[in-house]
C-alpha cells in the first residue's frame, strides 16, 4: 500500500476528519507536512506509522483509527510518540 501513498495526498482519520498532509513515506511510515498537521507542533514534522492505513481512498489516506486518537499515535522526529 505505501507505493501508492504520493507526497500531498489528504491524510484523514476512520471519521473523516483532517489529520494532515503526506510529504513523503520514509521507510515504513508516513512524514507529514510540518506546516499542515492536526497536532499543530510547528517546526517538525510528525509521522503515521503504514500500519495505521486502512487504505487510500483517491487522494485520502484514511487511518483505521479516528482524528483524535491518530494524533496520539503521530510520531515527531526524534520517535517519541506525540501526547496531547
Amino acid at each position: 500500500m505505501a507505493d501508492q501513498i504520493k507526497g500531498n495526498m489528504e491524510v484523514i482519520g476512520a471519521d473523516g476528519v483532517h489529520v494532515g498532509t503526506v510529504d513523503r513515506v520514509e521507510g515504513d511510515r508516513i512524514k507529514l507536512k510540518k506546516f499542515d498537521s492536526f497536532a499543530h507542533h510547528e517546526g517538525h514534522h510528525h509521522y503515521i506509522e503504514l500500519g495505521f492505513v486502512a487504505g487510500v481512498e483517491g487522494s485520502k489516506v484514511r487511518l483505521s483509527a479516528n482524528a483524535d486518537v491518530a494524533v496520539t499515535l503521530e510520531e515527531e522526529k526524534s520517535g517519541r510518540p506525540v501526547k496531547l
